[in-house]
């Protein structure tokens, strides 16, 4: 039988204290029953001898010390877990708000998850097609990886995590529409701290694409309180592994925004009279950070997977704040948005020189995308990197001062950001379509530039004419296009 503590020691916050308690554990939940007869769910955050704090994920506001009853239930915050939960809408604690009921459990779930032995995990090897050529032939994502996207205020992040939910599919999977309700792959999106119309955006274009059907949404708006911020990416992590590896699913898990969750880190931990670390965030966002993130792979006995898509905005587009940094050192690459494409029209501007994928490496090329991904992907890096260059000397000499190599990279510059980079917000481009206009841009270089391209295979695609498209017929026409932009 269960203890009663009637009163609490202390309110600060969102948390309470009791003390002479015993036989509690850390993380365990308990109820705690208000004067009115209501009840708030609390989980034990800090114990020292007999006295435990609690926080209450629906806030403090109404609770007296004198009379509230609190009773532990001598277990972990589990929710409720059934293939169901796909087409369904919850909130951050895992709770339905989508008016269609409660969810019938298959089994509970721990919301802390398990701990996998490393020894178990496969390396992630095929590729997931996100219908984003930057993405697809860049950085390319790889089922199993952990990618984060850094963004800044304002830019186009949501839009993108929208359009990669609706268009995403596993390899072999040709047929987008199929995609869609395939019953192997599926999305679980979590939103952290999002207003009420970015909350909507997000439910409305699900909807109305029909990908509601394969996608399980957790939302926590900005109104909710901070605690149950803290268990949204919990949840949404606990519903993919269970889709993943108890249903054999390969689970697309999008978190946006990761800042949102540290931010209510940083409130938690300073009300609880931490010492605070770098930026006022506590000394253990890393390892709380890693938490979340280490719980995406491939394991042995499964032939699901689980792969994350952290979304996180840079506060003052600063790539070396703890959040994104910390993120960096866990994750395996980045996708940055550069500020200056999207000021400039281009969606999705993501900037390919700081962008990276640590495992496209190995998942690309024959039998995985096409046996000249790697080569056309290393020489877009090149030419565009040496489009900068051009256009920093540009900057101090003037382009009519330029070399023609120069002026043929800047050429490549414009056409690269109108044609590769920016694409249709519904424009879902297969690899092959990705490859070849790729191909078709590095045709408006000269030949002896593309030093990253073996010349066998250099000699079977190099073509001056497949520039032609782009440049009004002639590959030497708009000399000056960049001008024109």
């Amino acid at each position: 039988m269960n203890l009663q503590y009637v009163g609490l020691k202390d309110i600060n916050g969102p948390l309470v204290a009791l003390e002479g308690v015993s036989g509690v554990a850390y993380d365990e939940i308990a109820k705690i029953r208000l004067d009115d007869g209501t009840e708030r769910i609390g989980r034990v955050v800090e114990l020292e001898g007999d006295r435990a704090i609690l926080q209450v994920f629906e806030g403090t506001n109404g609770i007296s010390l004198k009379n509230t009853k609190t009773i532990f239930s001598g277990k972990p915050l589990e929710i409720p877990l059934a293939s169901e939960m796909l087409g369904r809408v919850f909130n951050g604690a895992g709770k339905p708000v989508d008016g269609l009921g409660a969810v019938f459990p298959e089994k509970m779930g721990d919301v802390n998850g398990q701990s996998l032995n490393p020894v178990a995990r496969q390396y992630p090897r095929n590729y997931i097609h996100t219908g984003i050529s930057s993405i697809d032939a860049l950085m390319t994502l790889i089922r199993g990886q952990k990618l984060p996207i850094f963004s800044g205020s304002g830019l186009s992040h949501n839009k993108l995590a929208v359009q990669i939910a609706k268009q995403a599919r596993i390899t072999g999977d040709d047929d987008a529409s199929q995609s869609r309700t395939a019953g192997d792959f599926a999305i679980v999106f979590a939103a952290m701290g999002v207003q009420n119309d970015v909350a909507n955006y997000f439910r409305r274009s699900f909807e109305e694409t029909g990908a509601i059907e394969r996608v399980c949404m957790f939302l926590n708006l900005s109104s909710d309180p901070i605690i149950e911020r803290l268990l949204t990416p919990l949840c949404a992590l606990t519903a993919a592994e269970y889709l993943a590896f108890e249903k054999n699913m390969h689970i697309l898990v999008i978190m946006t925004d990761m800042t949102s969750y540290a931010e209510a880190l940083r409130e938690f931990s300073s009300s609880k009279g931490e010492i605070p670390g770098r930026k006022g965030y506590p000394g253990y966002l890393y390892s709380n950070l890693a938490a979340l993130y280490e719980r995406a792979g491939v394991v042995e006995g499964s032939t699901g997977s689980v792969t994350q898509i952290p979304i996180l905005t840079m506060p003052n587009d600063d790539i070396t704040h703890p959040i994104p940094d910390l993120t960096a050192y866990i994750t395996e690459g980045q996708i940055v948005f550069d500020r200056d494409l999207d000021q400039k029209g281009i969606y999705p501007g993501l900037s390919v020189l700081l962008s990276l994928s640590r495992l496209m490496k190995d998942g690309i090329g024959e039998g995985y995308t096409r046996d000249d991904h790697a080569a056309v992907s290393n020489q877009l890096f090149a030419a565009y990197a040496k489009v900068q260059d051009a256009r920093s000397l540009a900057s101090v000499i003037g382009e009519e001062e330029l070399s023609d190599n120069d002026k043929a990279y800047m050429r490549f510059g414009v056409l690269f950001e109108e044609h590769f980079l920016h694409q249709g917000f519904d424009e879902n481009r297969s690899i092959d379509e990705t490859l070849d206009l790729g191909w078709d841009l590095l045709c408006a270089l000269p030949k002896s530039e593309l030093d990253r391209i073996d010349e066998k295979l250099l000699d079977e695609k190099y073509d001056p004419e497949r520039a032609a498209r782009f440049t009004g017929g002639s590959v030497e026409v708009k000399t000056d296009i960049a001008n024109e932009l």
